[in-house]
């Protein structure tokens, strides 16, 4: 199948695809940030309600969002705080893996508010940045 009927089928996929390809990097933080709360309260959702391969689905997609943020880290510009927020990301990718095999949505608590108050200072910085740019 080409784009051009892909586009066709499905004109929202490709509008999110653009949306990503030609976001700033501030903006593309955001938006994993953000998609990973949203997964992890999903996930958190359904494994209260016993929902277990719906949980598992989207705290694996959460899980997946962590990686790609871990996978972004510069080591060597980022210095003590690229080092730090690597230990961050594996220690709430573990507890994720933790949620899922014990079936426990408290443990996802900790993930969220860390990925809601990093999502919330890194959408802050952008607008302060795009303020004095104007």
């Amino acid at each position: 199948m080409s784009y051009s009927s892909a586009a066709y089928l499905n004109p929202q996929a490709v509008y999110k695809q653009n949306a990503v390809e030609t976001a700033p990097p501030a903006k593309l933080l955001i938006m994993l940030y953000s998609g990973a709360v949203k997964f992890l309260l999903q996930g958190q959702k359904d494994l209260a309600e016993k929902k277990y391969e719906a949980a598992h689905n989207n705290l694996v997609k959460a899980q997946e969002i962590i990686l790609e943020l871990d996978n972004t880290l510069n080591m060597e510009q980022g210095g003590e705080i690229a080092v730090n927020l690597r230990q961050l990301y594996n220690f709430y990718y573990q507890q994720t893996v933790q949620a899922n095999i014990k079936k426990d949505p408290d443990l996802l608590e900790p993930v969220i508010g860390f990925f809601r108050s990093f999502r919330d200072v890194w959408a802050e910085a952008a607008r302060i940045c795009q303020a004095e740019v104007k």
